[in-house]
């Protein structure tokens, strides 16, 4: 009977000691335990300084600790944008489009459509462009533009708009120079027209003009290359293709032709000649 009492007395003691332990181990455990917001600015003091592998391992903890705060969804955002400056546009691009569609009323939410655009239009390289990258990326900015007008973002994404149109213009005239060198004048018809049409402001629209002229004087189509000629005229009379589009009329209609549509033609640049 004595042995059992001690035993139940040691037992007691293991287990108050034992409790005790367990207690000092939470209390250690909660004061050193960081919150949402301090470990993210940890993650984002460590981005600044460019270790990447340390804030990509903070955010995902973050992520892990606390997926349903606004750091957590703040982290997602900075993991892809890790990505974006690792030059990794697919893997951003992946991870942006995953946030759009879970998180499409977080606050920062046209931050992510702007950086996924931006990931498309990062892998643009001048005139001689992959298309799709031009597409994608001018698809996405409109799409930024469309819901978010007023958004922060918006100014910067219609200037890369100005570029990639000009990008994509470059190449629609490339190809259409291609065809016309191949004596393939319908399309190469196709191509300036659609330039013309598609993208208006472009600064390839007075050589497109001018193609048109150029085109439809080898085809004969006078009242055609009037119409081209007259937008030359009256819209871009500084323009070194409406001294081209002057010369070219000069010589084929008037001089071999002249016709009296050729003649008005020609007249449409003499009025517009300075008086002296």
């Amino acid at each position: 009977m004595k042995k059992l009492k001690i035993f139940l007395y040691i037992t007691c003691i293991n287990i108050i000691i034992l409790s005790c332990s367990s207690n000092n181990k939470e209390l250690n455990s909660n004061s050193i335990e960081q919150t949402s917001k301090e470990l993210y600015q940890i993650a984002m003091f460590d981005l600044d300084q460019t270790n990447y592998e340390e804030a990509t391992l903070k955010f995902k903890e973050i992520i892990y600790k606390y997926p349903l705060s606004n750091e957590g969804v703040q982290s997602e955002i900075m993991l892809g944008f890790i990505d974006y400056l690792s030059l990794n546009y697919d893997d951003a691009i992946y991870k942006f489009n995953r946030i759009i569609k879970i998180y499409p009323s977080h606050k920062n939410i046209d931050y992510v459509y702007y950086m996924r655009a931006v990931s498309y239009f990062e892998q643009i390289s001048g005139e001689n462009f992959d298309g799709k990258s031009n597409v994608e990326a001018k698809n996405n900015f409109q799409e930024l533009l469309n819901r978010f007008p007023n958004s922060e973002y918006a100014k910067d994404s219609r200037h890369k708009l100005i570029f990639i149109n000009e990008n994509i213009a470059a190449k629609d005239m490339e190809v259409a120079i291609f065809y016309l060198k191949q004596k393939q004048y319908l399309a190469a018809l196709g191509r300036y027209n659609k330039v013309i049409e598609k993208y208006p402001k472009s600064k390839f629209i007075p050589e497109a003009l001018y193609r048109l002229v150029e085109i439809y004087t080898i085809l004969g189509m006078v009242e055609e290359a009037e119409i081209a000629a007259s937008v030359i005229v009256y819209n871009y009379p500084k323009s070194k293709w409406y001294e081209d589009s002057y010369n070219l009329i000069n010589e084929e209609y008037y001089k071999k032709n002249k016709t009296t549509l050729g003649k008005k033609i020609l007249n449409l640049f003499k009025k517009n000649e300075p008086t002296e």
